[in-house]
């Protein structure tokens, strides 16, 4: 298989300039677009999160991975409000914009949340969905979230956070470590990311869940890719407790894997996700 070019563009989204990966093949063989939406790690881009995944993905179909509002490209540093109402907003315009709905979703983490937010404002835009290490349900502020959350820039701060996110320490290179590092420095990233989880941070996870009524009405079926050693999202509080709340939904742990599902163990990834998909 050729790696599609990972090309970024931008286009006007409600106002704001948002960089977006626009790859693969319309109208392929599995049809409907499958629209990424990253997590919300310092310093995270859509090319950062689903490099691995994208040339597999893309082969029969359309693949849309947006930089969401505040992270990488999307960022301004201007003064403006985030949250779950925000960041679904802008999905939706983006689709509406690109013309690509329905799509099937996958969300990692943050953007897991932001993927069932969306299929309860919209049902009718989304097909399938996949969960990453997600968040959307009422929990506690998990520590590691909380230490990830509360990321100033710095070197060894960074290479917590990535400790944190990587079961395999084999992946937590020198490399890894300087190129986020960098990518939080940027002027717009930082003064967006500064404003975006202020202590006390309780309430931004609040945010992110969905009532159990809104839960209840999603349709679209939805599996669940969780590692088990995920030290940011655990799984049993957060995709074990959606299992039992969404109608149409099953659940994939795996052991020796972290918070990078997609990254860490991509073939197993893949290998679930992408019959499911197909289905």
């Amino acid at each position: 298989m050729t790696a599609p070019t990972l090309a970024l563009s931008q286009i006007d989204i409600g106002g704001v300039a948002t960089t977006v990966i626009d790859t693969g093949t319309p109208g392929g063989q599995h049809g409907t677009p499958v629209l990424l939406l990253h997590g919300s790690g310092p310093g995270v881009t859509a090319t950062a999160n689903w490099r691995p995944v994208i040339p597999a993905l893309s082969a029969g179909r359309r693949v849309i991975a947006p930089d969401q509002l505040g992270f990488g490209g999307t960022a301004t540093g201007e003064q403006r409000t985030y949250g779950r109402g925000a960041w679904t907003e802008h999905a939706l315009a983006l689709l509406d914009t690109l013309g690509a709905a329905p799509v099937d979703i996958i969300g990692n983490s943050m953007g897991g949340a932001i993927a069932l937010s969306i299929a309860a404002a919209r049902p009718a835009t989304v097909r399938r969905i996949v969960l990453m290490g997600s968040m959307g349900v009422a929990m506690a502020l998990p520590p590691g979230l909380d230490a990830v959350w509360s990321y100033t820039p710095g070197m060894e701060q960074m290479r917590a956070v990535i400790g944190l996110f990587a079961h395999n320490r084999e992946l937590i290179t020198d490399e890894l470590v300087e190129l986020r590092y960098r990518a939080s420095l940027d002027a717009p990233v930082r003064d967006s990311w500064a404003a975006m989880f202020p202590a006390p941070r309780q309430r931004w996870v609040d945010d992110l869940a969905l009532p159990g009524a809104e839960l209840a009405a999603i349709a679209a079926p939805v599996l669940m890719v969780h590692g088990r050693d995920d030290q940011v999202v655990p799984w049993r509080d957060s995709s074990a407790r959606l299992l039992g709340l969404l109608p149409d939904s099953r659940l994939h742990v795996l052991s020796g894997c972290g918070h990078w599902t997609m990254i860490e163990r991509t073939a197993d990834f893949l290998a679930v996700v992408q019959p499911f998909l197909g289905g």
